[in-house]
């Protein structure tokens, strides 16, 4: 009888360390020890380290997808009140976890994209999904007259994105709540608020 495949043990292990001591600082010893498999397991299924965080980083967006679809796909409330939702269940997650881990897409953003070709490639091509159910939620709430209309819904949806990851970032540093709070209330009271 086949040994069972250790492939989603190996990618869930390797999430929480790429977490904890980021790309660079991960090595596939630490790994496969996080995991409780044998180096030769990690070979087996990943042809490199830049390939496995390729197949972290797709485990992570399926999550991320998941959020997005619960905060932006609740039609019982109104599209500018369902971006901020979006931004206060990210908020309750990385409370949960201390302000001390922030989004692993942003994180590869800064540490990978630099030295992989092919994850900075596919996180160009994460951020462009990852947009389009915010452009067409802030598009809805611009035609329903809760957000102007200065600015076209994709550029809006970028900015959001952009400025959310730093603010993630400053959390990630002050170890509080505070920069996601104060990005809340000022987008809110500005790019995104209600024409007067």
């Amino acid at each position: 009888m086949p040994k069972p495949s250790l492939k989603d043990t190996i990618i869930d292990a390797g999430l929480q360390a790429m977490f904890r001591t980021g790309y660079h600082g991960t090595s596939v010893r630490d790994i496969t020890a996080a995991a409780g498999a044998p180096q030769g397991s990690f070979t087996n299924h990943f042809r490199s380290k830049e390939a496995f965080a390729g197949e972290v980083l797709e485990r992570y967006f399926t999550y991320t997808r998941g959020l997005v679809a619960e905060a932006l796909g609740n039609a019982s409330l109104q599209p500018r009140a369902r971006l901020k939702r979006y931004l206060d269940i990210i908020t309750g997650k990385l409370e949960g976890d201390g302000f001390a881990r922030g989004c692993l897409i942003g994180d590869l953003s800064l540490e990978a994209s630099g030295s992989s070709e092919a994850l900075r490639t596919r996180l160009a091509a994460i951020f462009a999904e990852w947009r389009a159910p915010f452009a067409a939620c802030i598009g809805e709430a611009q035609r329903a007259g809760e957000i102007a209309s200065d600015f076209p819904a994709d550029d809006l949806a970028d900015f959001l994105l952009a400025s959310w990851q730093g603010a993630i970032l400053r959390m990630k540093v002050e170890r509080s709540a505070a920069p996601l709070e104060r990005f809340k209330t000022i987008a809110f009271q500005t790019v995104f608020r209600e024409p007067t």
